[in-house]
C-alpha cells in the first residue's frame, strides 16, 4: 500500500478533456499522488485518466474532498459513493473534510463521525482535514482521537508560509499538505527564487519544492504543462543551503490568496 508521496498532481480549476490529459500526462511523467475533490467536478475525467493508465491500484494514491453541502449524516457516505463510482474506485487513500461548516451549521462531531464512518467501511483508507485552523484541529483531534488525522491540507507557498499552523499540526502528529504550492505563478516572478534557481541549474518552482521538502510540508502543485510536470517530478535534483532555506523563510508576507466568505478566523 502506498503512502502518501511527498509530491502529488492538484487538479483545481482543472475541466473536461484538460483535466484527464493533465492526470494522463502526470501519471506518464510518475507521479503517483493525484488530488481531486468533489467541488472541483472532475473526478470522473481524473477516473478516466487513471483507468486507461492501467497502472496497480496499490501504486496509486488518490485524495478527494468532501464539499461543505455534503456534510450532514445524510449526504456525507451517499456523495463519498458517489465520488468512488466517478472515480472508478472501491476506495480512496485519503478523504478530506474540503472546509469546516461554515459558521459550524453542521456541528464537526457530526461530519467526522461521517468520515470515520467512510474509513470504517472501506471507503478510504486515510482521512484528514482541509483549511483547519489550529482551534478546529485541537477540536477534530478531540472529536477523532490522536493519530486519526493524516493531514491538514492548507494555502502554503514562500509568501503565506503558515508556520504556527504546520508546527502545530506537527505536535499533534499531523502533516502539512501545501495547495497553490506556487502562489499561483508568483514564485516564477520572484527575483530572489530566481536567483537561487539559477544558482543550482534549476527553475523557481523546482526550488520551492525542494524548500518544501527541507520542511516536511508535502505539495500538490497544478500543471497543465507537461514539461513543467516532468521539471516539478525532478525537483530531487535540487540540494538547498542552509542559507538557501534561510532566504527563502524571510519572503513570508502572509500574502493569502484563497480567501472565499465561508473561511473560517484565520490564524
Amino acid at each position: 500500500m502506498q503512502s502518501m508521496p511527498q509530491l502529488g498532481v492538484g487538479t483545481f480549476r482543472l475541466e473536461g478533456e484538460v483535466a484527464r490529459k493533465t492526470v494522463s500526462d502526470a501519471l506518464s511523467t510518475g507521479f503517483r499522488h493525484i488530488d481531486t475533490a468533489q467541488f472541483y467536478g472532475n473526478e470522473e475525467e481524473i477516473g478516466n485518466a487513471i483507468q486507461t493508465a492501467g497502472l496497480p491500484r496499490e501504486e496509486l494514491f488518490v485524495t478527494t474532498k468532501v464539499w461543505h453541502d455534503h456534510l450532514d449524516k445524510g449526504h456525507f457516505i451517499p456523495s463519498v459513493h458517489e465520488s468512488l463510482n466517478k472515480l472508478k474506485m472501491a476506495y480512496v487513500d485519503l478523504l478530506l473534510i474540503h472546509w469546516p461548516s461554515p459558521n459550524d451549521h453542521i456541528p464537526m462531531e457530526s461530519y467526522l463521525a461521517s468520515l470515520k464512518q467512510a474509513k470504517e467501511e472501506g471507503l478510504t483508507r486515510h482521512i484528514g482535514v482541509s483549511n483547519f485552523t489550529m482551534a478546529q484541529i485541537d477540536k477534530a483531534v478531540e472529536i477523532l482521537g490522536e493519530g486519526e488525522i493524516l493531514t491538514n491540507q492548507v494555502e502554503l507557498h514562500p509568501f503565506m508560509q503558515n508556520r504556527q499552523v504546520v508546527e502545530h499540526c506537527k505536535q499533534a502528529g499531523i502533516s502539512t499538505t501545501a495547495y497553490m504550492p506556487f502562489a499561483v505563478g508568483e514564485v516564477m516572478k520572484n527575483d530572489e527564487l530566481k536567483a537561487i534557481a539559477d544558482a543550482h541549474g534549476a527553475n523557481p518552482a523546482q526550488v520551492v519544492l525542494a524548500w518544501m521538502e527541507v520542511k516536511g510540508i508535502h505539495a500538490i502543485p497544478s500543471s497543465t504543462n507537461k514539461d513543467h510536470l516532468q521539471a516539478n517530478f525532478d525537483y530531487t535534483a535540487v540540494t538547498l543551503s542552509e542559507d538557501d532555506v534561510a532566504r527563502i523563510d524571510e519572503l513570508d508576507n502572509g500574502e493569502r490568496i484563497v480567501d472565499p466568505d465561508f473561511a473560517p478566523q484565520w490564524d
